[in-house]
């Protein structure tokens, strides 16, 4: 497939990966040529992991974290310290070229860190992952959450942005100032959502645990930890319909469906509409992690 600047090569471009949608290898690197212009900022220095299905998601796959030894030179890695020692060497996509090259690896979807390469224990995204049963949460009270969650952070002084997962909920994402540490961050977003169950335990909660979940929403805040990983915006999903994480602006949130794009329905949207994170990285928007744990200190009494 040509590139700018660079000529990518995609192996059995017919190899079906979507067997229910019909999708192939190739159509994986078109999606790749639609969203390279908005997904590439989201990804900038951050480390991926990459959720790879060479036969199809129908197939077994594998999550990888490692660039592999026959990945080209050209491919930008980083040096990733692991917090038990030693590095691993991480993938970074920082081109459509990059982005077409591990599509032809079969490499369905992409997790991004909450941090950069340039500080990586420091985040500069703050996620809380809304996370119903499944097939048992209605949609409206899922959406119903996400507005919560939206008020708190503006209580919080935390700007909120919004992200169907093409999974089963929503992630609700702040931009911070890289002023505290990942654990110090998770402990905020632990914080965050503990205030929230604690206004409604029979239908939200924090437990890892999903046989203690019940039919409770689970908000996951473990996606801060250090090495830690969220799906990247315009990633696709290794499901049957091929759905693809999407960012959405809150007006859109009455009529969302956490699963509501799948790739060509995507492509039509990016034709009309502008990235609703296209500011997320604008450093004049970051937040105080400090100043959201002491306003939610006070809040909490």
């Amino acid at each position: 497939m040509p590139i700018v600047g660079r000529e990518v090569p995609i192996s059995n471009q017919d190899k079906v990966l979507f067997a229910q949608a019909g999708l192939t290898k190739g159509d994986l690197a078109d999606h790749m040529h639609h969203v390279a212009e908005v997904m590439l900022p989201h990804l900038r220095d951050r480390p991926l992991t990459l959720r790879r299905y060479p036969d199809g998601i129908d197939a077994d796959g594998f999550m990888q974290k490692q660039a592999s030894e026959h990945f080209p030179k050209w491919l930008d890695t980083a040096d990733v310290p692991l917090r038990e020692g030693g590095t691993q060497r991480a993938v970074l996509a920082t081109s459509e070229a990059a982005l077409t090259y591990l599509a032809d690896q079969a490499a369905i979807e992409f997790h991004i860190w909450p941090s950069t390469t340039a500080a990586l224990d420091c985040p500069d995204l703050l996620v809380i992952d809304i996370d119903p049963p499944e097939g048992s949460a209605a949609i409206g009270e899922v959406r119903s959450v996400a507005r919560r969650l939206r008020d708190l952070f503006g209580e919080l002084g935390l700007l909120a942005y919004l992200q169907a997962t093409g999974g089963r909920g929503f992630h609700v994402v702040a931009p911070l100032d890289q002023s505290a540490d990942a654990d110090q961050v998770r402990r905020l977003a632990a914080d965050i959502a503990d205030t929230l169950v604690a206004a409604d335990p029979h239908r939200l909660t924090t437990e890892f645990r999903k046989e203690r979940r019940g039919e409770r929403i689970f908000l996951d805040v473990n996606r801060n930890g250090y090495g830690q990983t969220f799906i990247a915006p315009y990633s696709v999903r290794a499901r049957p319909g091929a759905a693809c994480a999407v960012p959405i602006d809150w007006s859109e949130l009455a009529g969302a469906w956490s699963t509501g794009w799948d790739m060509r329905r995507l492509h039509r949207r990016l034709a009309q509409k502008t990235d609703p994170w296209q500011r997320l990285h604008d450093k004049r928007l970051a937040c105080s992690p400090g100043e959201a744990a002491r306003r939610l200190a006070e809040l909490r009494g």
